[in-house]
């Protein structure tokens, strides 16, 4: 399954990601799957990271520790900003500075490292939060930036920002995923679950994970996985 050499897939353990790894993996890549620990207080999606990592086979999982508490401005690393519970106006509170510039940097240098020319990840530009390095022109000058500051890149060997769920609505990125054979039980999309990982079922991401399956006419199968650990408990 290394047809086409390897790739960086971004790995957060929720929907998107890990349908972008399926996709990865499903086009003949070695991938390479890297989580970021940022100090969100939604930590509990590296677990979720792991299993399909795993179910994947990924090459290797590097989870990488990169507090990123320090920088503020943000309900997902700063405990007191209130994950909110409405739809906000504008870029949401949720909005985390310039998390996908570190991110697809880091992932970057492991690429440039492996040899790996290929760096996906799971962004969405059309049922999203609104966040701005979600949106295809980021993306685009990201990959413009990386060729100009690698030695692989003026070399001739250029890399490539793929990010093949970016103008897909939930529904069609759900559709997709379940063709590819994606387990949609075990991944997490809430800003706020509590200590066990149970969605909280009110912040935007888990409304635009409930709008989604809703549309694609399928139930969500994380809330039943939810519901049975809940029941065990």
């Amino acid at each position: 399954m290394d047809a086409k050499g390897r790739a960086i897939v971004l790995l957060s353990g929720g929907l998107d990601s890990t349908t972008t790894l399926a996709w990865a993996h499903r086009e003949g890549y070695s991938c390479y799957a890297l989580s970021i620990d940022y100090g969100q207080r939604h930590a509990v999606e590296l677990a979720a990271a792991r299993r399909a990592a795993a179910a994947w086979s990924a090459v290797r999982h590097q989870i990488v520790p990169l507090d990123m508490r320090w920088v503020g401005g943000s309900a997902l690393t700063d405990s007191s900003i209130e994950v909110p519970s409405r739809p906000s106006d504008g870029i949401p509170v949720t909005y985390v500075p310039a998390r996908n510039t570190i991110f697809l940097a880091l992932a970057l240098g492991w690429a440039e490292a492996l040899d790996a020319h290929d760096i996906f990840i799971g962004a969405n530009a059309v049922d999203y939060s609104g966040y701005p390095d979600c949106r295809p022109g980021f993306l685009a000058s990201f990959e413009v930036m990386a060729n100009l500051a690698t030695k692989a890149g003026i070399e001739g060997r250029p890399f490539r920002i793929r990010a093949p769920l970016i103008a897909m609505s939930k529904a069609e990125i759900i559709r997709t995923g379940l063709r590819l054979g994606v387990d949609y039980g075990g991944t997490i999309s809430c800003y706020s679950p509590d200590a066990e990982g149970h969605p909280c079922g009110r912040c935007d991401s888990c409304r635009l994970r409930a709008k989604g399956f809703a549309d694609a006419g399928v139930a969500d199968p994380a809330l039943a996985f939810d519901s049975r650990n809940r029941r065990n408990k």
